[in-house]
C-alpha cells in the first residue's frame, strides 16, 4: 500500500466539481477512482479540509505510565520481561511481555546480557573426565547427553 493522494490532487479534484463537473468526470479525468473522489467530496463538504487523514494506530496505554517503567529500569536493570511484568503488575500497571516488549522497541531500550566469566579450558567440566590412565573411557560421556565426544563447557548461569 503507498500511501494517500496527495492534497494537491484531492484539492484539483475538488475544483473540478465545484466548477459543475460531476464527481465520476472528475475522477476519470484525474486517474482516480470514483469512490475515492466521492469520499474527497463528502469530507471537503462536512469538515472543509481536503488532507489526507491521520494515519497510524493508538498509541500504547503503557506511555501513561513511562515514567514508572523508567523508574523500574534504573532501580533495576537487569530483569528480564517476566520479571518486569511482575514488578509492574504489583505496582498495579497492567502489562503483557508483547506490549513491553514493543515500549521498550519505541523508546529505544535495549538490553544486554549479563557479563558472564566462561570457565577456562584447564578447568574441569561438567562432564566427568576419564584419568588419563584410565582403562575404559565409556563413563566418561553420559548416555543421554551428545551425539558428539567432543566434551561441551556446562551453561554459565549468572546469580
Amino acid at each position: 500500500m503507498r500511501g494517500p493522494y496527495p492534497g494537491d490532487l484531492r484539492h484539483r479534484v475538488i475544483e473540478f466539481v465545484e466548477a459543475g463537473g460531476s464527481r465520476r468526470e472528475a475522477a476519470e479525468h484525474f486517474r482516480v477512482s470514483a469512490s475515492s473522489a466521492i469520499r474527497w467530496l463528502q469530507r471537503f463538504h462536512e469538515d472543509g479540509t481536503s488532507e489526507p487523514m491521520p494515519r497510524g494506530g493508538s498509541t500504547s496505554r503503557l506511555e501513561k505510565y513511562s515514567q514508572q517503567i523508567l523508574a523500574v529500569i534504573r532501580e533495576q536493570p537487569d530483569l528480564t520481561l517476566n520479571e518486569f511484568v511482575s514488578v509492574l503488575r504489583k505496582r498495579r500497571v497492567s502489562a503483557s511481555r508483547s506490549a513491553l516488549s514493543r515500549f521498550f522497541a519505541r523508546h529505544g531500550i535495549t538490553f544486554k546480557k549479563k557479563a558472564c566469566e566462561r570457565q577456562s579450558g584447564s578447568a574441569l567440566t561438567w562432564l566427568a573426565r576419564a584419568d588419563a590412565g584410565s582403562v575404559s573411557k565409556a563413563g566418561s560421556i553420559p548416555p543421554a547427553s551428545y551425539s558428539s565426544t567432543k566434551r561441551q563447557s556446562p551453561p554459565i548461569w549468572c546469580a
